[in-house]
Order: C-alpha cells, then structure tokens, then sequence
C-alpha cells in the first residue's frame, strides 16, 4: 500500500472534514480517485480511519504530488503529526444513506433509521451534499410528529448530556426572527435572584444582528468550558454563556450548517433543534416564546397553535415539561438592534432607569413569571409579580453584576459606534407596520455582530405619531463602507410604513 506524507492546510472548512490530493499524485490516477469522493484516511493499516471529501489541488506551492492535505478540523481528528505517513482508500458509503433516499421517497423513517443517521453525521460519514439531500426529503415530504419525536432522542444521544444534579432545572427558548428580543438576559438574574437553576446556554446570531451570547459578549466572556460553567452555577445559580464548547447536540450544529445557506427552517427539524439542544443542556422544565406577526418567523396564529400542538408532543414524550408562549412579533423589542445597543437597553431595564424600553421590561416579567411558576411554592398568577419585585427591588440587577463578574467581567458600558445617522420620517404620520427583516437587514448591513457597537436605535414604535424629518431610528455603524451599504439599503426601503 503506497503511503503519502500528512500536510496540515490551514482552511478552516466549518464543520466538513475535507482532504487534498495533487492531481499529479501517481495514487490520483492508478487508482481512480475522483474530486468530491469520500476517502479514508488512517496513519496505520489497522487503525481506525478518518472520512474525508476529496479536493483537487493544481499547485504545487500549495501541496506536493506526494502529499496529502487534510483541512484544519480533519487534521485535528486524525491526531498525528505533519510529515506522517498516511494511506487512504475509497470510503464505504455509509449504511444509512438507505433510509435517506427512504426519506426522499416520501416514506417516514424510524427511530433506528433517525439514530443511524445522526451517527454517521456526527461521525464525519456524510459530505455536506449528503446531509443537505437528507434536509430537503425532511422538509419537502414533511414530518410527522413522531419523526421529530425520534429525530430529537437521535440528536440527543449523539452528543454529550448535561447533569446539574436538582430536579428542577429552567430555561426559556424563543424560535427568533424578531430584533431587539434580549429577554433572557434579564430573565436569568430574576430567576436566578429568587434562587432556580438556570444554566442557559445560548447561540450566536446566524442571520439575525444579534444572538444572546453576542449581546452578553460585550459585558463578559461567554466562551466558557463546562468546568467553569458547573463552577459559576453552583455559586450563582445561573448564567448566559455560548454552548458551543459544551458539545451539545452535535448533529444539530452540523446541520444548521447546511441548512442556513440553503434557506431551509423546516417545522421538523427546527422542533428538533430546540429541544435536543434544551435536553443536552439538562434542562427539566422550558418555556418557548413563539412571537407571531407578518413579518415574524410564524405570521398566523393558526400556525403558531399548530407548532404549539408539535411543541408539546415532543415535550411530553421527552420527559420535559415544557409551556409553549405565543407574543407579539408585529415589531422589534426594546430600541437597541445589535450587541452594544441590546446590552444598554438591559442594563437599562435591570437598573430600573427612567430610560428603559417598557416593552422589553414588560415581556421579560411575562415571561420570567412563567417561568418562576415551574416552582411549586409559587403560586399560580403570582409569578409576575414576584419578577416585578425582583426586579425593582435591585437583587435581579444585583445578582446580574455577580454573573458578569463570575463569567469575568470586561465592561459594564457599553462602546457606542463612531458612525450615526438619524433617519427621517419621510411624511407626517403614524406608524402603521415596522418591517423586522429590513431592520435586521439594516443593522447587519451596518456591521452587526461582529461590530459590537453596530446596528439600529429605534426612536418610534407602533402607533407613534411622527412628523416629517423626525428621527425614526438612528443608524449605528464602525466603519464607513458598512456605513453607506446600510444607507443605500434604507434610500430602497427604511423598514417603516407610514400612514
């Protein structure tokens, strides 16, 4: 068996293990390797190997015919030292991909069909094409109500799995679409002030100008591992960190990386996501916030009651107990659209100033009330009141200052962009419709988030009066070429209707 020296190729290929061959490399031709083929790749005859699609390489400034080249993550798995001798072979395709072209067929798939899949996805066995095949047979033929049932178990058990130790752990999940939402960093001080367990792992924003642990990230670190994370808990009952290095729900991770550039968001596979993700993480009880609004994510409520319906389902066959919320989406909440402009309206809200946003304040006391209700000392009704109190007593604001200092505090302030422009009503009015895609379109244009500082103040909601050249919002940008794309894109369409 010919061998071929191990050469590490510094591309980050987001969560696809990928390998390089020079075309020139004598194996490329004897024995019938193909660009975009599935390899094997191992250091030994009898070791275990790694799976790789295969690319084509030109240039020998970047690989030698002698060579093969393995991206960064699949490097890290084969876990062996550059100049190694390597061999590779045509990888077996995996068992599995029967049941997808089951699911492509239209027929429904079991919970073995579901587990074997999650498993050769987690195990690097399908290429990015494969996995999208299997998205669109879910989201073309649908899913029924006990595919998402399995495909969540699946999900689950091809991952690490949480254990806080208490019978009574919450979190709060809102499917998203709606700017401005940051209602979990101040949810997590008031539950945690009243002393329950609530370890909430959060996302970064894939399409939206923020995600929770973005708008966190400027307040503190949120990149923690599972042993500072256990460590913050036990001391402070709570905290707001990124999940990504907790290793929950991999299969999730890997393919929401194939679904986002493809535009899918099927009900199924979104169901999927959440709970897996809550599961893993430990969670015994969960509210879900489903906001509705005809530019929100669910625009009807029929269809916001018939996720609902699919919600519990899956909820009640998982062992969580879980209550589904369906709010007001027709807008953003708060003012802020962007990390640093997110952050002061919850620092706003915690710090009970005259200047904070009432809608976000009023939807995170909703929703933490619910929340504090899971506790069977609390009283049916009484939930919002008792996060009322907590809040304007200052042990939320209180307790919030001891998480930021615990996950390591960077600045309590946050930055404000160097670029600003106040956008004009175009006509005297009141506000009819505010578009919440074009918003976030706006605020993503303008830099956010990874311009902490970046995004949009809103001045004006629903229903406001204003006059012709008042301030709408104001612009916040970093730099001036995302600058002027923002403005370009608000002279097409500024997200307000005026009537």
């Amino acid at each position: 068996m010919t061998s071929l020296k191990l050469r590490k190729v510094a591309i980050d290929t987001y969560k696809e293990n990928v390998a390089y061959l020079h075309r020139d490399c004598p194996l490329y031709h004897s024995e019938g390797f193909q660009a975009l083929n599935k390899i094997e790749v191992r250091d030994g005859p009898e070791k275990s190997p790694v799976v790789a699609v295969l690319n084509i390489v030109d240039d020998e400034n970047c690989l030698a015919p002698d060579e093969l080249g393995l991206s960064e993550q699949t490097f890290a798995q084969l876990d062996v030292a550059e100049g190694t001798a390597v061999y590779i072979d045509h990888a077996t395709p995996p068992d599995s991909l029967e049941a997808v072209h089951k699911k492509i067929a239209g027929e429904p798939l079991d919970r073995t069909e579901f587990l074997h899949i999650c498993e050769d996805i987690v195990n690097n066995r399908y290429s990015k094409i494969e996995i999208a095949a299997f998205l669109v047979a879910c989201a073309e033929s649908g899913m029924e109500r006990d595919e998402m049932l399995f495909l969540t178990e699946a999900m689950v058990e091809t991952g690490e799995r949480l254990d806080w130790g208490e019978s009574l752990v919450v979190d709060k999940h809102c499917i998203g679409g709606i700017p401005g939402n940051r209602t979990t960093m101040l949810i997590v001080p008031i539950v945690a002030a009243h002393g329950m367990l609530m370890p909430k792992t959060s996302s970064r924003a894939i399409t939206s100008p923020a995600g929770t642990a973005d708008t966190m990230e400027t307040l503190c670190k949120v990149n923690l591992e599972p042993g500072e994370l256990r460590q913050i808990v036990r001391q402070q009952r709570g905290f707001i960190a990124w999940g990504g290095t907790a290793r929950l729900s991999p299969v999730d991770d890997i393919l929401i990386s194939v679904e986002r550039p493809l535009s899918l968001d099927s009900k199924g596979q979104m169901i999927a996501s959440i709970l897996s993700k809550k599961i893993a993480a430990g969670s015994t009880h969960l509210l879900i916030d489903i906001p509705v609004g005809p530019s929100a994510k669910v625009r009807t409520q029929a269809e916001a009651l018939r996720l609902r319906k699919l919600f519990e389902y899956v909820g009640d066959r998982s062992s969580l107990e879980l209550e589904v919320v369906i709010t007001d989406g027709r807008q953003p909440i708060g003012n802020g659209v962007g990390p640093a402009l997110e952050a002061r309206d919850v620092l706003r809200v915690l710090q009970n100033d005259p200047l904070a946003p009432i809608d976000l304040k009023e939807k995170s006391l909703q929703l933490a009330g619910r929340i504090l209700e899971f506790d069977a000392d609390v009283r049916g009704g009484q939930g919002y009141h008792l996060a009322r109190d907590l809040l304007e007593s200052g042990r939320a604001w209180q307790k919030m200052q001891d998480i930021i200092a615990a996950q390591g505090a960077s600045q309590i302030k946050p930055k404000t962009a160097a670029l600003q422009y106040p956008v004009p009503a175009p006509a005297d009015g009141v506000v009819m419709a505010i578009d919440n895609l074009q918003i976030a379109r706006i605020a993503r244009l303008a830099g956010a988030p990874m311009d902490k500082a970046a995004g949009v103040d809103l001045h004006c909601k629903l229903n406001d009066r204003v006059r012709k050249g008042t301030p709408l919002y104001t612009l916040h940008a970093e730099f001036r070429a995302d600058y002027q794309f923002a403005r370009n894109a608000i002279e097409q369409n500024n997200g307000y209707s005026i009537g």
